[in-house]
């Protein structure tokens, strides 16, 4: 079972959804800051997931995961299934170094961001027991006090889905609430900001929620529309929605709901939903 949902967290590709999620979450920023993904630092495969360059210094930023940053900012991220080891740190510690040295900028300009879907529990016991460092913690962000370099660990699970809706967004266990909240706020943001490699990976990483979110829309939602304009329409007919149909007959069933009424929600007939219940 483990090995099975490990090959799936493989098959997902989180890093892009990723970076097109922390733009969204910055959007109201994106006058003063400048991104570079997967930023290479030698001519080695030694990458950093994402920089994030403040091109105006004299404009505060108050968004909660961004309140530390100061000229140049280095953000690490897990996928759902990973974590932040105490090697991991010490990597993205050393890569910072590297970075200051290479681009020619003093390391009291530089932050360090790590964001992941479980609590590193054992880097922040490193983190205070053999650093020294003093954490404090707010809504599901770390931040770690003590070093020359200002640190912060971002668990996407304890943030608010009011204030961080985008980086919350990408795990595979969303709810209805949040996933008509994306469908709504992608839609009006299609055209504006990147959005494919974010939709594509939470709508396939959530797919029975997805669904489920269309019919409780009532046609409200332009669900479609977004998949349309995204050039999502046939990947997500081909891996999502028959997905998202099993899992939600799955579902039903499990909740008692009558064969036919199942069969009207998802449009399978009643032996295919009936084998699931064999299973």
């Amino acid at each position: 079972m483990a090995t099975g949902k490990k090959q799936r967290h493989s098959r997902i590709a989180w890093h892009p959804a990723f970076v097109q999620a922390f733009q969204l979450e910055l959007e109201q920023y994106r006058d003063i800051l400048e991104f570079k993904s997967e930023f290479q630092l030698t001519s080695e495969p030694l990458r950093i997931d994402l920089v994030v360059i403040r091109k105006l210094k004299d404009i505060p930023i108050e968004k909660n995961i961004a309140a530390i940053f100061r000229a140049e900012n280095l953000v690490e991220y897990k996928s759902p299934g990973d974590h932040i080891s105490v090697a991991d740190f010490y990597k993205a510690y050393g890569c910072a170094c590297l970075y200051a040295s290479l681009e020619a900028v003093p390391v009291t300009e530089l932050t360090l961001t790590f964001v992941e879907s479980r609590l590193p529990k054992k880097l922040l016991k490193h983190f205070r027991e053999e650093r020294g460092y003093r954490i404090e913690e707010r809504g599901g962000i770390y931040r770690v006090e003590g070093d020359i370099i200002p640190i912060q660990v971002i668990d996407n699970r304890g943030l608010s889905a009011g204030e961080n809706m985008w980086l919350k967004g990408l795990c595979e266990d969303l709810e209805i609430g949040p996933a008509m909240d994306i469908l709504k706020e992608g839609s009006k943001r299609v055209k504006k900001v990147p959005l494919e490699a974010y939709m594509q990976v939470v709508l396939n990483a959530n797919a029975g929620i997805f669904l489920e979110a269309e019919k409780m829309g009532n046609g409200s939602l332009t669900f479609d529309d977004v998949l349309v304009k995204l050039g999502l329409t046939a990947r997500w007919e081909e891996e999502g929605r028959e997905k998202g149909r099993e899992e939600v007959a799955r579902n039903a069933l499990a909740k008692g709901l009558p064969l036919d009424t199942i069969g009207e929600i998802t449009g399978l007939d009643i032996e295919t939903i009936k084998s699931f219940a064999e299973k």
